[in-house]
């Protein structure tokens, strides 16, 4: 075997990224007796993003997966009556996540170049020169994807605004109650979310100017920034900005896809498929981005255990090997079929929301303060109902 055979590692399943998405999908195929190799460009968990909003869909995606109660137990139940509503610390869901999974799951500081392909497995060529052989890949790897890119999509849109997230802690407590406070600044809309009774989560977006641009790696500028544009609030609620260290601040230029670009774009081509933000990137007007990710994963873990759960037999003019490769393409073009429409309907509804909320036009600023408000609440509340069902297998016919 030459040098070049010697760097290439095979694995059945390629998971590209290990964020939410990936480290979801993962754990979702282990709970159904699929090992699966998740590339991780990092050196470490990728825990930047403070927090999240986690409606009652991701929790059904959560339970699913079985750790919705481990993450119950550690973040506060805001009011909402019949909707579960959290704020879920990005770093505890991922820290869950990968707890759960078999040692040696996550390859970390690998970053993938370019995809090859081989018959009908994939190769996956890494920047330190090693290469992957996969059976199915699956691309996790955010806004900016390699495999979407590679599937044919588009780079997803900046949409004219940006978001600032930060996190708070308070050792002696914050003393809020468990509920969402949403305010508006000088042309900022932003909010407040507890995670705990220690800490909280906030958000605060708005649509930069050239100069504004400037300010978004610079952590102490983004504060001063925020605090100049919050508007006549109370002093609790400045506080929890002003206390919020300049480490737990990031900034970052808000991207969408089109709705159309995902109803008729390849979700999944050949033994490739996307997730998450690789797939549908959306605003976070409705709060769905990490709750969808979580649906996905739950969709794709089930269609593709049913694909590999099955013997594939040979016949005549198929090879077992040919027989599995159709089974994995007919899996996966299940998934995109089961996923589109929702990934399209939540980009757009969050799209149109964030215009609405957003402007400062004196006219449509007073139609949603007068009018729209109940109508939007009920737009965001109704895309949290969605059941994406439990990890149970079913055969595929070929």
């Amino acid at each position: 075997m030459g040098a070049e055979d010697e760097r290439v590692i095979t694995a059945e399943i390629v998971i590209v990224g290990g964020g939410i998405a990936g480290l979801a999908t993962a754990l979702g195929l282990h709970r159904l007796g699929f090992r699966s190799l998740v590339l991780e460009a990092s050196d470490r968990l990728r825990v930047t993003g403070a927090a999240f909003a986690t409606w009652t869909n991701a929790w059904r995606a959560l339970d699913a997966l079985g750790i919705g109660d481990i993450l119950r137990s550690q973040h506060v139940r805001h009011q909402g009556g019949e909707h579960e509503v959290r704020c879920v610390k990005r770093k505890v869901l991922l820290e869950a996540l990968a707890k759960e999974l078999p040692e040696n799951t996550i390859r970390f500081s690998s970053k993938l170049v370019s995809i090859e392909n081989s018959g009908h497995f994939k190769l996956l060529h890494l920047t330190d020169g090693s290469v992957i052989k996969a059976k199915v890949v699956i691309g996790c790897d955010g806004v900016n994807s390699p495999v979407s890119r590679w599937l044919g999509f588009k780079k997803a849109a900046y949409v004219g605004r940006s978001a600032m997230r930060g996190y708070a802690v308070f050792e002696g407590g914050h003393g809020f109650e468990p509920d969402f406070m949403l305010f508006s600044g000088h042309g900022a809309r932003y909010g407040i979310l507890p995670c705990d009774e220690y800490s909280l989560f906030w958000f605060f977006t708005f649509v930069p100017s050239g100069k504004d641009r400037a300010i978004e790696e610079n952590p102490a500028k983004m504060k001063e920034f925020v605090l100049n544009n919050l508007g006549k609030v109370p002093d609790e609620i400045r506080n929890v900005f002003a206390s919020t260290q300049e480490d737990d601040i990031i900034c970052s230029p808000l991207r969408n896809r089109a709705s159309w670009e995902i109803l008729f774009g390849n979700v999944s081509k050949d033994n490739v498929c996307v997730t998450g933000d690789a797939f549908h990137p959306m605003t976070p007007d409705l709060g769905q981005g990490a709750c969808s990710a979580l649906e996905d994963a739950v969709v794709l873990a089930r269609c593709l255990a049913e694909a590999l759960s099955e013997k594939s037999v040979p016949d005549s003019k198929h090879t077992e090997e040919e027989v599995e490769n159709e089974r994995i393409k007919i899996a996966l073009k299940k998934y995109a079929k089961e996923r589109k429409w929702r990934g399209a309907d939540l980009v757009g509804t969050a799209h149109v929301l964030g215009r609405i909320q957003q402007s400062d036009e004196r006219v449509i600023s007073f139609i949603r303060d007068k009018f729209l408000s109940p109508i939007l609440a009920a737009a965001i509340v109704k895309k949290t109902k969605f059941d994406c069902g439990q990890l149970k297998t079913a055969s595929i016919p070929v």
